[in-house]
């Protein structure tokens, strides 16, 4: 229906009252298919969507706040009193991009700020030399209107920068998203589109020809329509979701717009002195500067990423996924470190080896996330029954492995006692138990930890073996 209407203004006579009338009424049926759509939401994810509304609504008022200026009254110079109208856009939109941007990015997200100010500096290059510089404030006569004509240039850069910051957050990236995306797009095409024909000076010879004339107003009324569209979606709620943590990224439309924002700069350099006049020399050097800190800046940001992702694949490699503990790996580099500050302080030294009963049958009877269960709260459980300087690992399945610094045989049963009463859920488990003599490698020991492991489960299972040869240890 919105495509239809907006189809139907390129038709319409060229009476400014019907052109006036078409815009409003597209213009405030979208504020009205905001304010509905955000009706069917919950309260507290209501307030993005009226302030997108205040916007539209602002804007498309003062298309006929601006005809009745223009024909009642004669007032056509800046400012107008349509102005104010057209300003309302930017503020609103933008307070309403800060709240979706928040709630979809709960934390701080310093990669997508450095991005989003990288682009927003590039383009704020461009309309101070274009457009803000050239005005020229300092006029007392006309001081009022320059600042009119600033003010725009400004607002586009608010949304720039608040639109670049929405397409870095987390979340959905669903139909609406894009819809709000593409509305905010058409209103920066446009707004653009007017500063080209202005600066080229052909805005009125161009704007004369009813074609070029309802094209480019029909941009804005699009922009309109997709406010709309956004809030009417069914996935409207998804879009101020909170997202979970993810990596920051660049891919490669995000890596062509952050080059090509940075060399803006060098691009106008580059105009201005194949023009024989370098008119904005310090502008130039000064947005070139803040560029080059930003962009040092963001490789700062993702080396520090890079490196975070490292240490994290280190922990992953030496902890098991489903319990937390130590994995073999890190069990395998540790327990050599062990007996070799055995060996240096004299002091015994006892090693483990725990398998839980019946564990299959368990498995079988339960299901396998039951079993993950009971792995998870027995490992936990018999975790809080050793002292700080134990360790207690995964070593493969359902079978775990225990170090115990400093432990004769006596210490170590005991130990092992209280792990065996702590087991969850009713289950048991059966442990072989190794003192180290001082001599033997690290697998000579853990292979006399498993012989015993074999006896306690040949004795009957839910018991803690000793392995011959450490009886000779005092406890």
């Amino acid at each position: 229906m919105a495509a239809l209407a907006i189809a139907a203004y390129q038709f319409l006579p060229d009476e400014m009252w019907w052109l006036t009338g078409w815009q409003v009424g597209i213009g405030w049926a979208g504020v009205a298919a905001l304010l509905v759509g955000a009706h069917r939401l919950p309260r507290p994810e209501r307030l993005p969507w009226w302030l997108f509304a205040a916007g539209v609504f602002s804007n498309s008022t003062g298309i006929a706040v601006a005809s009745v200026s223009e024909a009642w009254y004669g007032l056509v110079d800046l400012p107008t009193p349509a102005d104010p109208f057209f300003l309302g856009l930017y503020p609103a939109c933008a307070a309403a991009l800060a709240v979706l941007i928040r709630r979809r990015d709960p934390r701080s997200d310093w990669p997508a700020l450095v991005d989003a100010a990288t682009i927003t500096t590039g383009f704020g290059l461009l309309a101070w030399v274009y457009v803000i510089a050239p005005v020229n404030l300092g006029d007392p006569m006309d001081r009022l209107a320059h600042a009119t004509e600033v003010a725009y240039p400004i607002g586009d850069l608010l949304l720039i920068a608040m639109t670049s910051r929405l397409l870095r957050s987390g979340g959905s990236r669903g139909a609406p998203f894009w819809w709000i995306t593409g509305s905010l797009t058409a209103f920066l095409v446009g707004d653009c589109a007017w500063v080209v024909l202005d600066n080229l000076g052909v805005t009125g010879e161009v704007l004369e020809l009813p074609w070029v004339q309802r094209g480019l107003e029909s941009v804005f009324l699009v922009a309109f329509v997709l406010f709309g569209v956004a809030c009417l979606h069914r996935g409207a709620r998804e879009v101020a979701a909170p997202a979970d943590a993810r990596p920051a990224g660049l891919g490669i439309g995000l890596l062509a717009l952050l080059a090509g924002a940075s060399l803006i700069a060098p691009a106008v350099l580059a105009a201005q002195t194949a023009s024989g006049e370098v008119a904005d020399g310090w502008s130039i050097a000064a947005c070139s500067a803040v560029l080059f800190l930003l962009v040092v800046a963001r490789m700062a940001l993702l080396i520090r990423h890079v490196e975070r992702q490292a240490r994290q694949v280190r922990e992953l490699a030496r902890s098991d996924e489903l319990t937390g503990l130590p994995n073999r790996r890190a069990w395998n580099d540790e327990l050599p470190r062990a007996l070799e500050r055995a060996r240096r302080n004299s002091e015994p030294v006892a090693v483990a080896i725990l398998d839980l009963d019946h564990f299959k049958r368990y498995n079988d009877t339960f299901g396998h996330p039951a079993g993950d269960q009971l792995l998870k709260a027995a490992s936990a459980a018999w975790h809080a029954t050793l002292r700080d300087v134990d360790v207690i690992a995964r070593f493969g399945g359902e079978e775990f492995v225990v170090l115990l610094p400093a432990a004769g045989v006596g210490d170590a049963r005991r130990a092992m006692a209280r792990a065996l009463a702590a087991t969850p859920l009713g289950q048991t488990f059966s442990a072989g138990l190794a003192v180290w003599d001082g001599v033997e490698t690290s697998d000579e020991l853990l292979k006399r930890a498993d012989a015993a492991l074999y006896e306690a489960k040949a004795a009957g299972r839910n018991r803690v073996e000793v392995a011959g040869q450490a009886s000779r240890l005092a406890a």
